[in-house]
């Protein structure tokens, strides 16, 4: 019996190149992956981010947690097996992203060192850029700004992450910042991170 895949020809060798792509547009495509807390600061982060590197001439896109539930994976919950097809989607739109030489900046707690893998794995580790996005639990309680842990401290939110779900701390492949305090600081911080590995010499 054929398998589906007997009936798939894939055409990647024909495709322009990322690199020619990334010629074209003056820059060096990476995955910028934000990963911490709900309420750590990695949307705002984010968002200043592509603002500040869109007025510098890059061309880039967000991929954000809650926006990609109200699309690709809108049929998925919270558990561990819809939490791993979630990022899988992700990383493969965020793949084929950076293979148009687009800089993607994506905001996901994506929680355990696990999906952190599988994503920089479909990703590829030379265009992965992990970024933990750190504040502690209290601070994330007090942004708060959505009402989603005092939902989850009622039971009203199943698996939700730093309450009824462990979030990992990332491996060491991760650059931490932290945004405890200073949210400028940590924007700061974060852009010294990002131009280099972006800007093409």
């Amino acid at each position: 019996m054929q398998s589906l895949n007997d009936n798939i020809y894939p055409i990647f060798n024909q495709i322009i190149s990322k690199r020619e792509k990334e010629n074209r547009l003056k820059q060096n495509a990476k995955c910028i992956w934000l990963t911490g807390l709900s309420g750590s600061g990695k949307t705002t982060l984010a968002l200043k981010l592509e603002k500040t590197l869109f007025k510098q001439g890059f061309l880039v896109q967000i991929l954000d947690g809650d926006n990609i539930r109200t699309g690709i994976s809108n049929n998925l919950d919270f558990s561990e097996n819809d939490r791993l097809e979630n990022i899988r989607r992700i990383a493969e739109v965020s793949k084929l992203f950076v293979n148009c030489g687009i800089i993607t900046i994506n905001c996901f707690v994506s929680p355990s060192n696990k999906i952190r893998s599988q994503a920089k794995k479909i990703i590829g580790e030379e265009n992965f850029i992990g970024i933990y996005i750190n504040a502690d639990i209290n601070t994330c309680e007090k942004r708060d700004t959505k009402g989603l842990y005092k939902k989850a401290r009622k039971g009203e939110i199943k698996n939700f992450t730093g309450i009824s779900s462990i979030f990992e701390k990332p491996d060491k492949t991760f650059i931490e910042i932290n945004t405890n305090n200073n949210i400028e600081k940590s924007f700061n911080d974060l852009i010294k991170t990002v131009l280099p590995k972006i800007e093409k010499k």
